[in-house]
């Protein structure tokens, strides 16, 4: 299955990279790659949360920041966190919509 997902650094979770269309896979390396997904899918949540603690902790340093320039950092790191959790909302719901393939 490694063949099927990638590593990707910014998100810390293997993502799928199909190398055609879903519909060209047979039923049973199509429920191979959803399972190791599946499995995948299921540490979204928990590195999601730990994202948003690195980001409660960064606004509370920014409450508390004088200097300007680390308070313009400090934002910057807090939007790049915020992004990557939106990416991986993204990638949580995407079971979704290859299961409807599978199953539908």
């Amino acid at each position: 299955m490694e063949r099927f997902f990638t590593y990707d650094n910014r998100l810390g979770i293997k993502i799928p990279a199909l190398e055609r269309e879903w519909k060209f896979y047979s039923e049973k390396v199509q429920q191979d790659i959803l399972l190791t997904w599946e499995s995948i899918r299921g540490q979204i949540p928990d590195k999601i949360q730990s994202l948003e603690k690195s980001i409660n902790q960064k606004q509370a340093a920014l409450e508390d920041e004088t200097n300007f320039i680390r308070s313009c950092e400090l934002n910057s790191e807090i939007g790049e966190l915020a992004s990557i959790i939106n990416d991986l909302w993204i990638w949580y719901r995407t079971n979704e919509e290859i299961s409807k393939k599978v199953h539908g």
